[in-house]
């Protein structure tokens, strides 16, 4: 049985508290719960606010977490932290963090493990820049990347597969090259957890909408997608709903 198809709305650093609650209640005017499970990936200030607005059946989640788990760290958000705003899932390891901040694929799983110590599922981002696939090493370099950001961490997890050269930019791997790399993560995850990864979720992240949503998620090893600039309008996120459903 195909695990439970996932939408995991990352905002980036867009919304302020204020916006963010309107947002959730705009939501809530239209909201159905289906078969879709639904997640919103907000900026940390807007977490309390967000979940109080937000209708019944829609999960939060933060964009980030500490490696650490609580003391001298000044600016970082801890995992207890995120748990007790109501967070279900943190996103550990997105492109953007990997490269504005140096993440390497060590810290990507030592968050990760704080997340899960602390009950939090960790959507772990892996992908290639453009240069990487056009050498055609882009499933060696997604899959090494994968394996060094689960290290010690268990199979409570979601992987996203997002590809960097089509994050913003208005191109977006085919389905096919969505369903090739995802087919090659969850081999992969085979070889980590055994059997336990036909029940893994893997998402595809990278300019998705409306009208694309529905045939990426169509593939047998893409579960979801975790999706960026179409998560910011109400009517888009209902609208993706509407074409998974």
């Amino acid at each position: 049985m195909s695990p439970r198809t996932l939408l995991a709305l990352n905002w980036k650093m867009n919304k302020t508290p204020t916006e963010a609650r309107a947002w959730g209640r705009e939501l809530a005017r239209s909201y159905r719960r289906g078969t879709v499970e639904v997640a919103v990936m907000a900026p940390a200030v807007s977490l309390y606010g967000l979940k109080e607005a937000m209708p019944g059946g829609v999960d939060i989640g933060a964009q980030d977490v500490s490696a650490h788990e609580s003391g001298a760290h000044t600016g970082e958000i801890s995992a207890a932290m995120l748990r007790d705003a109501e967070c279900t899932y943190v996103i550990v390891g997105h492109s953007e963090r990997r490269t504005d901040h140096a993440e390497t694929d060590a810290l990507v799983a030592a968050k990760a493990r704080q997340a899960q110590a602390q009950g939090l599922t960790p959507i772990v981002c892996v992908g290639e820049g453009l240069e990487v696939r056009e050498r055609g090493e882009h499933v060696e370099h997604t899959l090494a990347q994968l394996r060094g950001s689960l290290d010690g961490v268990d199979e409570r997890v979601v992987i996203a597969y997002e590809p960097v050269w089509a994050i913003g930019t208005g191109k977006t791997a085919t389905a096919e090259d969505a369903e090739a790399m995802a087919a090659a993560i969850r081999g992969a995850l085979r070889e980590h957890y055994g059997d336990l990864a036909d029940s893994l979720r893997v998402l595809y992240g990278g300019s998705v909408k409306p009208d694309n949503v529905a045939a990426i998620c169509a593939q047998p090893n893409v579960n979801g997608a975790l999706v960026g600039g179409a998560s910011l309008k109400v009517e888009d996120v209902l609208a993706m709903l509407s074409a998974l459903e």
